[in-house]
């Protein structure tokens, strides 16, 4: 599978997420599980995973900088992230 389809997929589950969020909230606080269980599977929040937006890797994710750990060190050696230096003691 490529990295572009993964992306993809990723953020139509976004968008699933986004748009059935008020239904969701209302529906489990009146108690509705029929009507939950009814919504697609892609609407839940539970299934979103967060993903390198470079290389689509699901491990190894730095929520701060929103790219995986590998990619993060390639750039960071290269001095594509500003302030970042390898430690050295």
């Amino acid at each position: 599978m490529s990295r572009l389809s993964i992306i993809v997929r990723n953020k139509k589950r976004q968008v699933t997420v986004a748009k059935y969020a008020e239904k969701r909230k209302a529906l489990k606080a009146a108690g509705d599980y029929a009507a939950l269980d009814a919504l697609p599977r892609n609407a839940s929040p539970v299934r979103l995973r967060n993903r390198c937006q470079l290389t689509g890797r699901p491990r190894g994710y730095m929520r701060k900088f929103g790219i995986s750990r590998v990619t993060f060190r390639e750039m960071a050696l290269n001095g594509k992230v500003p302030g970042v230096r390898k430690a050295s003691w």
